[in-house]
């Protein structure tokens, strides 16, 4: 459930009505246009990705995007390297808006792989986008929380304004982030992205809840599952919606490590 607007309503994930998700409206407020946080976003994800790949070589990967809501561009960025991708989403609606992109996504999906392509590994797929697109993505439906069935399945991953877009409590933020890296193999690129300081947000006319983390609250949440890996503050000033006051994006490379996060 890729989400980024606000209240102050306690809620649990369980506690969500996440069939009530607007995707129409959201990616007509969101990603109708490349607003400047998604192009400062796509320049770390495609530099990551591209120079992992360029250095470490190797043949086709398996990828997922958890909770990928109504946004395309985390799996366009693993595009070039992957012959499977997962959307992995809870919500029947953004479920059904994914389904309806496969085939050949919306034009607004253009503006993103453009900017992806101002790197040689993008801009050097040899196919037109769509139709790779529509080759290797594939929409699951699933909760984050019921990853713990497929640990290590995948070999590079995205989660993008997920685990603290889902719930107010910071022990599911927790856990959504563990879930995330556990799902990935080791060795596996990743990058994860983080509404900072949000205090929920409207996709349509239905609210949705937030946990409050800053940059110190994901660093503390990935530390566990990753070695080598970066924790920085986008640069752009917070203007996609009222209620937080930036975004965050994690990337590294997934470790061998088998911490585990209780929850209640």
């Amino acid at each position: 459930m890729t989400h980024r607007s606000s209240g102050g309503v306690q809620l649990k994930n369980a506690e969500v009505t996440w069939a009530a998700f607007d995707p129409i409206a959201y990616v007509e407020h969101n990603y109708r246009d490349l607003q400047a946080e998604d192009a400062e976003i796509l320049h770390m994800v495609r530099d990551h990705f591209g120079d992992h790949f360029q250095k470490q070589g190797g043949g086709p990967v398996s990828g997922i995007d958890v909770g990928a809501g109504a946004n395309l561009y985390p799996a366009l960025s693993m595009m070039p390297w992957c012959d499977e991708i997962t959307l992995f989403e809870r919500s029947s609606s953004n479920v059904d808006y994914l389904r309806g992109q496969v085939d050949s996504y919306d034009r607004n999906w253009d503006q993103f792989w453009s900017a992806l392509c101002e790197h040689e590994a993008y801009n050097s797929l040899g196919m037109d986008p769509r139709e790779r697109f529509s080759k290797v993505v594939s929409v699951q439906q699933g909760d984050l929380f019921d990853l713990a069935r497929f640990e290590r399945r995948w070999s590079m991953g995205t989660m993008f304004f997920v685990a603290e877009s889902m719930t107010t409590s910071h022990q599911e933020f927790r856990l959504g982030v563990e879930r995330f890296m556990r799902a990935l193999s080791p060795g596996a690129p990743f990058v994860a992205a983080f509404m900072e300081h949000s205090k929920g947000y409207h996709a349509g006319e239905h609210f949705f809840p937030a946990c409050d983390v800053g940059e110190s609250e994901v660093r503390a949440s990935l530390e566990a599952f990753v070695g080598d890996f970066k924790v920085q503050r986008l640069e752009s000033e917070a203007e996609v919606r009222d209620g937080y006051s930036g975004m965050i994006v994690a990337y590294g490379w997934r470790n061998n490590s088998d911490s585990i996060i209780p929850i209640d």
